[in-house]
């Protein structure tokens, strides 16, 4: 169902509410040949509306020689920031960024997140961010889920489909996403809603099963048979199956890295706001599939770079993986049971 201009204003408008955003603040929004018009259009006056200074910085593309896809998150090389020092000045002298271009993994937006700039990205389509509106309950929501992570040493995953899946904890931070930018220097996703941190380099051993109904991104598809990965010493040494495996071999081999193999971020999910059957009612460039990354008790899983978290890997190659129906146990105790997230996995 389409949005009207009241709704998407009104809509931003709370986000840079939560976010802090006061009257003489510098805001520059970020854009690209995909930024969707009336995200633009919405953003920009509710910016204005709070007595922003509101700035546009639009660039062009890059990538298209080296992905397979169309989707922002299918190849993380170089980005339009790279070697742009005028942007990068003009980012960094902002208060608050809005990133409706997708800007990720990148050695540029942690200079710019270091110098105290706030980039919160909002790229799904204008239904969606209405629809998910982060309320201060799911920040309050995920932090508690952060601070159990936090203090854990190990997390372990099993599934009734054969998933079972160990990953030390300790040397990453446990990262709170929910949807706005409230402090200094942090980055955020709207829509988001979910907790996550990295398992300790080299850690994770044992077997993962991507059932049927599990969703692959960025290929943003339902999985039709199972999928089993191998993983070894922290990477996946074996991916097996029928034609899903086949079809995610061949498109991790195309990146020709062997660090795109890394089990990278592991957490779960916590928006019920979030639905796990979304992105069957999308054109597959409409969206980037936050629904599917965010839906309440999902065990969500990467491969590739972990950067984000302050590690050095920073492959082109970036899965993230949504399983359902799975078991979350933080140092043996149940915080998602099942698909279920429980009072100790911060369900309120």
């Amino acid at each position: 169902m389409a949005v009207s201009d009241y709704q998407l204003i009104e809509a931003w408008q709370k986000v840079l509410t939560l976010s802090n955003l006061e009257a003489g603040q510098t805001v520059t929004i970020l854009t690209s040949m995909s930024t969707h018009p009336q995200t633009l259009l919405c953003a920009t006056i509710a910016a204005q509306s709070k007595g922003a200074i509101v700035n546009r910085l639009d660039l062009p593309p890059v990538n298209a020689e080296k992905a397979l896809s169309r989707d922002a998150l299918a190849y993380l090389g170089t980005t339009p920031l790279t070697g742009n020092k005028a942007a990068i000045a003009a980012l960094k002298a902002s208060d608050l960024v809005l990133d409706l271009m997708t800007l990720l993994f990148s050695p540029e937006q942690h200079e710019i997140l270091e110098s105290g700039t706030k980039i919160l990205l909002a790229v799904e389509p204008p239904e969606i961010l209405v629809r998910t509106v982060p309320l201060e309950a799911d920040r309050k929501r995920v932090k508690a889920a952060s601070a159990l992570i936090a203090k854990s040493k190990q997390m372990q995953i099993t599934s009734e489909a054969g998933t079972d899946l160990r990953c030390p904890l300790g040397e990453f931070p446990a990262i709170s996403e929910y949807g706005y930018v409230d402090e200094p220097g942090r980055w955020d996703h709207w829509p988001s809603g979910f907790t996550l941190t990295w398992p300790n380099e080299g850690g994770a051993t044992g077997r993962i099963v991507i059932d049927k109904g599990d969703i692959l991104l960025p290929q943003k598809k339902y999985v039709a048979e199972p999928i089993t990965l191998t993983v070894e010493n922290g990477y996946a040494t074996r991916i097996d199956g029928g034609i899903d495996a086949q079809l995610l071999d061949e498109y991790m081999k195309s990146f020709n890295d062997p660090e795109g193999y890394a089990i990278s971020h592991i957490g779960w999910g916590l928006q019920p706001r979030a639905y796990w059957s979304t992105l069957g009612l999308y054109d597959r460039e409409n969206t980037i599939g936050m629904d599917a990354r965010a839906f309440e008790g999902n065990f969500l899983f990467s491969l590739g770079p972990n950067n984000e978290a302050g590690g050095s890997r920073t492959t082109a190659c970036h899965i993230d993986i949504p399983l359902r129906h799975c078991t979350v146990k933080l140092d043996g105790v149940d915080v998602v049971r099942n698909g279920k997230v429980l009072d100790g996995g911060a369900n309120e």
